[in-house]
């Protein structure tokens, strides 16, 4: 028996050093933000060793062991500085970034490093790395078409920097083995915007035990919004759209999240005369989070520049039905008639017919949309995604995990 103990041990893979490099990072709340603290959390269970470069969020910067999502690593926190055309932005000095990277990867000698954007750090990070001949994986959460607003530069101005975001981005990307989005049409957009083919399409995963389905009957029709407050995610047609609804449904719609939009979409409730139907929330913790998906009927989720959507997919594992903008990466999770239904992007009337669709569908219906939601994040589950990415960070061939399915085989 214990030559046997020494075997297995000996056949399992080694535990790996992982750097994973994120321009944005934990406190800050947003998709690629919580993927890369989930996905450093998620390594750190299975037995590996991880670090993070992020940003500092204050102006105490350093090397500090930091607790996410319930696991403890170690984070190499740059001096930053605060973008002020942006709500909560903050960007380490590009003029540092190389040297940073260098004095990080000769102290920490990783086995892999995993760049989640190639901005700043990611930049810094792929060019060092490549001198030293360390493995590189980079998974792009990143449309400039997402930031360029807050970039103050002119409308006249805004094609050649979305042009040039993508030309930088493609410089850095070539400096990996492998490069990921979170779904196959956010693949096959990386592909076509920088002539890149083999994107590997791993989705971020979410843990859907960590939320509660709710199959009690509503007592009020609440429509539930998550995630910034900013401009690409079309809060706008949302409201709108509440402001025809029937008022005969007696509905709420509910924000939750901050952004620097907040205060005109507070003002444009107003003038539309529904804000006494509309609760800004800013941002909430993770009990207040959950809480509001289990007391929404429906999810919304009207943006057109979604390369995955962590909240729609927690929305579904919350057994939410949801009405999405037919656009990007939504259609991968939305299944018209099945789970909810696409809207055409920007066009209020639609949007205000299908929320109208869940609203007053029977209980039967209704508890068939809700019952498909769950079924869709199935082959979301988190430790796939980790699974996946452990044999990327080995040099292992890999295929991709299939998340388009039907309800007859909805976990294949």
């Amino acid at each position: 028996m214990p030559d046997d103990l020494t075997r297995d041990e000996s056949e399992r893979p080694r535990p790996l050093r992982i750097l994973i490099g994120a321009d944005t990072f934990p406190p800050d709340v947003n998709g690629a933000a919580n993927f890369a603290s989930r996905l450093a959390a998620g390594l750190v269970a299975r037995g590996h060793e991880v670090h993070v470069v992020a940003p500092a969020p204050t102006a105490r910067h350093g090397t500090f062991l930091e607790e996410h999502d319930g696991q403890r690593f170690t984070a190499h926190r740059l001096f930053s500085l605060r973008w002020y055309p942006h709500d909560w932005l903050r960007f380490a000095l590009p003029w540092r970034t190389q040297r940073n990277a260098a004095r990080i990867l000769d102290a920490v000698r990783p086995d892999v490093v995993h760049l989640q954007s190639h901005l700043l750090i990611g930049r810094g990070l792929a060019r060092q790395a490549a001198k030293r001949g360390i493995r590189i994986i980079a998974t792009n959460h990143f449309m400039p078409e997402n930031i360029i607003e807050h970039t103050l530069l002119p409308r006249v101005l805004r094609a050649p920097a979305i042009r040039l975001a993508w030309e930088d981005a493609a410089k850095t990307f070539a400096l990996a083995e492998s490069v990921t989005t979170p779904t196959r049409k956010a693949a096959s957009f990386l592909e076509a915007a920088i002539d890149l083919p083999g994107v590997h399409a791993i989705s971020c995963g979410i843990d859907a035990a960590n939320y509660s389905p709710n199959f009690s009957p509503r007592t009020e029709n609440r429509i539930l919004f998550v995630g910034r407050v900013t401009g690409e995610k079309s809060i706008d047609v949302l409201l709108k759209a509440v402001s025809i609804l029937d008022r005969k449904l007696h509905v709420r719609l509910e924000i939750v999240g901050g952004g620097d939009l907040l205060a005109h979409l507070q003002q444009l409730a107003v003038q539309l005369g529904v804000s006494s139907r509309v609760t800004f929330t800013g941002y909430v913790s993770e009990e207040e989070l959950h809480a509001a998906y289990r007391r929404a009927t429906v999810f919304a989720m009207p943006s057109t520049a979604e390369l995955q959507s962590i909240a729609t997919l927690e929305a579904m594992a919350s057994a939410l039905p949801v009405v999405a903008a037919d656009a990007m990466a939504l259609p991968h999770l939305v299944h018209d008639g099945e789970n909810g239904y696409l809207f055409e992007p920007g066009n209020v009337v639609d949007l205000a017919d299908k929320l109208t669709a869940v609203l007053t569908a029977s209980p039967e219906h209704l508890d068939r949309l809700k019952r498909a939601s769950l079924a869709f994040t199935a082959p979301h589950d988190i430790e796939r995604t980790l699974t996946t990415f452990e044999s990327l960070y080995r040099g292992e061939k890999v295929t991709d995990p299939v998340t388009e399915v039907s309800l007859d085989n909805p976990a294949s």
